[in-house]
């Protein structure tokens, strides 16, 4: 049989393309603020958007020939994507280990959660806040707890020289402070 007549997968259930991945067998770490921003994305999804896109595709489908009315077309394939990311939200969040990392207020070693000052070998000065795989934001100063750099300082303290591994070669990086979130009155 010809390949021009094979069925291919159209993509639409490759739920994870460009998605962090799950270390096998870890835990999907989050802070409570990441937690409570996911639930609420998956929330406003399933309550608000949704619910109107289907409207718009019920109004749509019901003007006649689908095959060229964009608001029909446009509309199922955002229903396609928003389902995809509803169910994407579903499963991160019911492996999620809400991790606090108040907790640790006041503490010098390096744990989930916590703001790290390091000097690297050139004397430049930096700080990364250590968060969950889907909260992280770089643009923030924020690495996933499994990143290199995160791998590197978990479980040092303030003063401790760390080799960080990089595409250039290893690096030598020093602790200089370690800071994590106030507890908050409740």
């Amino acid at each position: 049989m010809s390949k021009a007549f094979t069925k291919e997968q159209d993509g639409d259930d490759d739920d994870e393309v460009a998605l962090p991945p799950l270390p096998a067998g870890g835990r999907n770490y989050i802070t409570p603020q990441g937690y409570a921003r996911l639930r609420g994305e998956l929330l406003s999804l399933i309550d608000d958007e949704r619910p109107r896109v289907v409207e718009t595709v019920h109004w749509a489908a019901k003007n006649g020939d689908r095959s060229e009315n964009g608001d029909y077309l446009y509309g199922k394939k955002r229903l396609r994507e928003i389902d995809r990311r509803i169910r994407f939200l579903t499963r991160r969040l019911e492996i999620a280990e809400i991790t606090d990392p108040s907790l640790h207020h006041g503490g010098e070693q390096v744990f989930f959660g916590a703001t790290v000052t390091y000097v690297d070998q050139d004397g430049a000065e930096r700080s990364v806040t250590i968060k969950g795989i889907d909260e992280a934001e770089g643009a923030r100063g924020e690495v996933s707890w499994i990143s290199p750099i995160a791998r590197t300082l978990l479980r040092a303290r303030v003063g401790d020289v760390l080799s960080l591994p990089t595409p250039a070669g290893v690096q030598e990086i020093e602790v200089l402070a370690v800071r994590y979130p106030a507890p908050s009155a409740q």
